[in-house]
């Protein structure tokens, strides 16, 4: 049996045991979804969200990248945002990283001739180490520093969600969502909380849209 064979023999298995446990579960899982969370999280193999919160199918929106990164200029993570809070009604949004991230371990070092496309993609990491560079370069250890920057980096995507108009628009009508950085460890499993933004948060005057927070006041 090839590997692609075996998922779509496991996939048979999981449908299988999932109507034992429940024979209306597809029925119901099948006419809408409400999930009270989005998540943004890494796009490495070992850090599957639902699996490491052990949640259900349907209870949590999903958009992973390399290195769990809110870019103003990615529209594909912009659309799941803005689905995620005007329609779906998020009441919270994660970004989770893990530690020893190789994304971030790879903005540490030089640019790969052979990865053009995602040097321009962790230029945005390289940019968060250049403002923290003396913090990261004062620990000795090389794993300290990759995590010191994986912890700094999600901070930084956390900000860069309340940078967003979706967010600060969201938040001046619904007081909601809440924003959260995670990260998580893959040598233990457990999640380790970082930050926690809510709508109470003041945004620099430089990342406010000015009509909005215009109607706040």
């Amino acid at each position: 049996m090839q590997s692609f064979e075996k998922l779509l023999e496991q996939n048979k298995q999981w449908s299988a045991n999932k109507k034992v446990q429940d024979p209306q579960f597809f029925e119901h899982l099948s006419k809408e979804q409400k999930p009270e969370f989005l998540w943004i999280g890494c796009s490495d193999s070992r850090v599957p969200g639902e699996i490491i919160v052990n949640a259900e199918p349907g209870e949590i929106f999903i958009h992973r990248n390399i290195a769990n990164q809110v870019i103003p200029t990615d529209f594909n993570c912009l659309s799941v945002l803005q689905y995620a809070v005007i329609v779906l009604q998020v009441k919270h949004i994660i970004v989770c990283g893990h530690y020893n991230c190789g994304g971030v371990i790879a903005a540490l070092n030089k640019q790969r001739s052979d990865l053009v496309i995602t040097n321009k993609w962790l230029m945005h990491i390289k940019n968060t180490y250049r403002l923290h560079q003396d913090e990261i370069d004062s620990l000795s250890d090389e794993k300290q520093r990759v995590n010191k920057l994986v912890e700094l980096n999600i901070i930084e995507q956390v900000n860069a969600l309340a940078h967003t108009s979706i967010i600060q628009e969201s938040w001046s009508q619904h007081k909601l969502p809440t924003l959260h950085g995670w990260v998580y460890g893959l040598e233990d499993g457990l999640i380790n909380p970082l930050v926690t933004l809510t709508s109470e948060h003041k945004i620099n005057p430089i990342f406010q849209y000015e009509k909005i927070n215009k109607r706040v006041k």
